[in-house]
């Protein structure tokens, strides 16, 4: 989409849980064009009056006429749906802009309204009066690559592709990607190597995700692809079945009341407090945390940071969505830190520090190690086959083995 920079205001358009179209929900305003501008959210009158209306999450924005303001920048439920870096880099190139000029010009409205297909149940137009879809672009894998590779080096990109680029603004992460929708209505995330990779980074997050499903973790679908002789990696976005209905989700950033700037304060114990609170089954939401944590630690992902964890929100209940964004980061020494803090000794990557934190999710000592046990004897029972399963070159299965995966560091006290 193509527009003039500066706008400072958005209708927001909003999937009720179950509904196959959007109703209008509400408007966001900025007070002025910054990125740190004081935003202001305030639910419309026929929403307000709808049997249906639910609050946009449990903690954050309920049903009520009075205007909601922020400290500064969006609303951490609005943040969520705006492009990353990637969808970010892809709008400047479609507007030729400069970062500094896109800094200076794009408000974080205008990121809003650019966000091509969506994420989650939200949408932004700049009327109430009709919902206007997205307007949907066939194009094949080979084209959006294409496309992701003329994004990333700033060359011109031949005018019959130019469609491929109205893809995959929206959905988060620095990294190569599109979205892409199936014959049978499943949206799909196209995630693509980059010029820039030192390693063979979408075999490592295959292999990641094959591990956590092997260690009875709720991963995403995916499918590791050789696509004009590169590794494309297919994940089905869990916010949509067909393509037409949408649920709503929000991440562990915006349930912990954080933004970008604090995401270092992020914290797993914090995260399972937030589901001992909201979720329709605590006991096993948390678990399963904590069961996403040690992965994590096991195989070395330390790109776990509050963005990369996401709930489900039905206007009763949270719920953990299955995992996404999991993989193993090569690294030269053996001792590593997460991204999130695991427990009292900080972000420190040890079981140790793990069991410290294990009463907040509420298990014991032993029951936490028997976490610890299964996981890592599923790694260890997988390894091999799932390196051999991706294509993994022999070489680097070597040096990931108990350096960034199951690191002898973890293990100490």
């Amino acid at each position: 989409m193509i527009f003039k920079p500066g706008h400072t205001e958005a209708f927001v358009w909003f999937w009720l849980p179950g509904a196959m179209g959007p109703v209008v929900c509400g408007k966001v305003v900025a007070n002025d064009s910054t990125p740190a501008s004081v935003h202001r959210f305030v639910y419309g009158r026929s929403y307000r009056d709808s049997e249906d209306a639910i609050a946009l999450s449990p903690h954050d924005l309920p049903v009520t006429a009075e205007e909601q303001t922020t400290r500064r920048g969006l609303h951490g439920i609005f943040r969520d749906a705006t492009p990353d870096a990637w969808g970010r880099r892809v709008l400047m190139y479609k507007l030729q802009m400069s970062a500094a000029k896109a800094e200076a010009e794009l408000t974080e409205i205008d990121l809003l309204l650019a966000g091509g297909q969506g994420v989650g149940a939200l949408h932004f137009q700049t009327t109430a009066e009709t919902y206007q879809p997205k307007q949907k672009h066939i194009a094949s894998l080979e084209d959006l690559l294409i496309a992701a590779e003329a994004v990333e080096t700033n060359t011109p990109l031949p005018p019959e592709l130019e469609v491929a680029l109205l893809h995959g603004t929206s959905i988060g992460g620095a990294r190569p990607k599109a979205l892409l929708q199936r014959e049978d209505g499943q949206l799909t995330i196209a995630k693509f190597s980059s010029s820039t990779d030192t390693s063979p980074i979408v075999r490592l997050e295959a292999l990641a995700m094959s591990l956590a499903q092997q260690a009875g973790i709720d991963a995403v679908r995916n499918q590791l692809l050789s696509v004009m002789n590169k590794d494309v990696l297919l994940v089905d976005r869990f916010d949509s079945d067909d393509g037409s209905s949408r649920r709503h989700f929000f991440s562990a950033l915006t349930a912990l009341g954080l933004d970008e700037m604090e995401g270092r304060y992020a914290s797993y114990p914090d995260l399972a407090e937030y589901l001992r609170r909201y979720a329709d089954e605590p006991v096993e939401q948390c678990r399963t945390l904590y069961r996403r944590m040690i992965f994590n630690m096991l195989i070395g992902n330390t790109d776990d940071h509050a963005k990369n964890h996401a709930m489900f929100w039905d206007g009763q209940f949270v719920r953990l969505t299955p995992a996404y964004d999991i993989c193993i980061m090569p690294r030269v020494g053996l001792t590593a830190s997460q991204a999130m803090v695991v427990g009292e000794r900080g972000n420190q990557a040890t079981l140790a520090n793990a069991l410290t934190s294990c009463r907040r999710f509420g298990l014991d000592q032993n029951e936490a190690r028997q976490i610890v046990v299964e996981i890592e004897t599923a790694i260890r029972d997988h390894w091999q086959d799932s390196c051999e399963q991706v294509e993994l070159p022999q070489r680097l299965a070597e040096s990931l083995w108990q350096r960034a995966v199951l690191s002898p560091a973890i293990f100490e006290n």
